[in-house]
């Protein structure tokens, strides 16, 4: 794998405290990127960045550090205000953060079923709200972590929340689904990527073993490269891009999506 550099280029990486999202921080910040590091309480985003600047050669001035809980949208807001009033310019927003459902029917103080908020609805929040910082020049893109598992999703249309049967594998599947719609989205140019089964916390949904975050954050990061081309709404299943389930090319799904997103995030366009 070649590796330009990407000094200049200011990068956003959701959920960047552990796994592929610390290991995918890294990599932009050891390629030169100036790296905003986003975890659930800006303490541990703190101690994600002094973990980085002790372990690797990283310099202290090229990394931030922010804090917002995904289970709370007025977080999510007050994190796309410091980002956009900090870093006007943004390259690239990596959509990363994210949980396995739980076991039980959990909802969040906004209403929304637990894991397709913080999987799903807090980054179509964020990713909208940072529009202006991603297309105030040509070429900002965004980078969803989605996962091999939203073939097997559905998106419950009259029951988002899975209120009425609930099941974690379904909902984190319905989550990663939603993930993966959203990057056709016209507004913002964005690419879907399954970094393959990595030794996370997620691993025991899929497996008993996995590669590690590293070799998962390489497919990340590769995308996030200006080199590498892109074609909006592509989904690639680690370095090779192909077909992602159905919905996720029907003009009516990702049209609909949008929609629900609006009003459970409560931001009726």
């Amino acid at each position: 794998m070649s590796s330009s550099s990407l000094s200049g280029r200011t990068v956003l990486v959701t959920g960047a405290t552990s796994g592929i999202g610390h290991r995918t921080a890294r990599q932009l910040a050891e390629r030169g990127a100036t790296v905003l590091l986003h975890g659930r309480t800006t303490e541990e985003a703190h101690a994600a960045v002094d973990r980085l600047v002790t372990l690797s050669d990283v310099s202290a001035g090229q990394l931030c550090a922010f804090g917002a809980d995904f289970s709370r949208l007025e977080e999510v807001e007050h994190l796309a205000t410091r980002v956009l009033a900090e870093h006007p310019h943004l390259d690239v927003l990596v959509n990363n953060a994210g949980m396995a459902a739980p076991e039980r029917h959990t909802v969040t103080v906004d209403g929304n079923e637990i894991a397709f908020q913080v999987n799903f609805l807090a980054h179509y929040l964020l990713t909208n709200l940072l529009e202006p910082a991603l297309t105030s020049d040509r070429g900002g893109r965004v980078v969803n972590v989605s996962s091999s598992l939203h073939r097997t999703g559905s998106i419950q249309w009259a029951d988002p929340n899975r209120a009425r049967r609930y099941s974690r594998l379904a909902a984190y599947a319905q989550s990663q689904l939603a993930l993966t719609v959203f990057a056709a989205d016209p507004r913002v140019t964005a690419v879907s990527v399954h970094p393959g089964i990595c030794a996370t916390g997620l691993l025991p949904l899929y497996a008993h073993e996995g590669v590690s975050p590293a070799e998962g954050a390489a497919h990340v990061v590769r995308l996030c490269d200006p080199a590498v081309e892109i074609v909006n709404g592509a989904y690639y299943d680690r370095e090779h891009r192909v077909a992602p389930a159905p919905a996720a090319t029907e003009e009516r799904t990702i049209k609909r999506l949008n929609k629900l997103a609006d009003v459970l995030v409560g931001h009726t366009a």
